[in-house]
């Protein structure tokens, strides 16, 4: 996978992933991370990149020209046809699934925005997908390209030592992760349940999905609705809601 950030600032993106996981896995190969300065592309003697929003309106906005030549000068570069994802809060909002599908990609392509936005004429020219990593408005597309490549990343072969990792994760199968417990097996008088210490792998399994359900409903039981659970589980759904209730 090759990650490609176009961005004002470069070292804050160098600075957020090459630590932990990712920063290994740029250290082994395994993806490759490259931030390019849209600033280096400007055509302004003072090396600005954006002017007041025609019609009027508080603020600036990104320009379209030092953009568009930045990303001509990654394209150039590709014998393909990167995906380019421009992080804005209008876009499709970022989850699972949408992680899987971009770790399909041969390269992305990130388009980090500022001030009040970017011209709409290089976003027609160059985007393929708007996207959103929530309902809130951040300075600068920086921190959701940064959450976005690792959330991606993780479903990369090789990335994590242990493959396993990536499938049990929250939101792997629909649901929320079960709860996890290490050493010792008692801490502040609280233990670690039985069952985790029974050698039983088939109970265990069982156990830890019971528990995902529990959390799921719990916690965020808008999943349920499109969650693949057989029809014993929706059952067990019902009934732990209902006598929930009724508590």
């Amino acid at each position: 996978m090759e990650y490609y950030v176009m961005t004002l600032f470069p070292d804050m993106i160098a600075s957020g992933l090459n630590t932990s996981i990712i920063g290994r896995a740029i250290e082994d190969g395994k993806i490759y991370l490259e931030s390019v300065n849209i600033r280096d592309f400007t055509k302004d003697k003072h090396g600005r990149t954006d002017d007041y929003p025609y019609g009027g309106g508080a603020g600036m906005v990104m320009q379209a020209q030092p953009i568009y030549d930045c990303y001509q000068s990654i394209r150039s570069r590709l014998p393909y046809q990167p995906r380019v994802i421009y992080l804005t809060p209008q876009g499709r909002v970022f989850d699972q699934q949408m992680a899987k599908e971009f770790a399909r990609a041969e390269g992305l392509v990130f388009l980090c925005g500022h001030y009040e936005g970017v011209d709409e004429r290089v976003l027609n020219e160059i985007v393929t997908d708007p996207v959103s990593i929530g309902d809130f408005v951040l300075t600068g597309g920086e921190l959701p390209a940064m959450c976005m490549i690792d959330a991606i990343s993780r479903m990369i072969p090789g990335v994590l030592h242990n493959e396993e990792s990536a499938e049990d994760d929250s939101f792997g199968d629909g649901l929320l992760e079960f709860p996890q417990y290490s050493r010792p097996e008692e801490w502040r008088g609280i233990h670690v349940p039985d069952i985790l210490l029974s050698g039983d792998h088939a109970r265990v399994d069982a156990w830890r999905r019971e528990q995902s359900l529990i959390r799921t409903a719990d916690r965020r039981p808008d999943l349920l609705k499109t969650a693949p659970l057989s029809p014993k589980e929706r059952c067990f759904i019902e009934n732990y809601l209902a006598n929930k209730k009724d508590m």
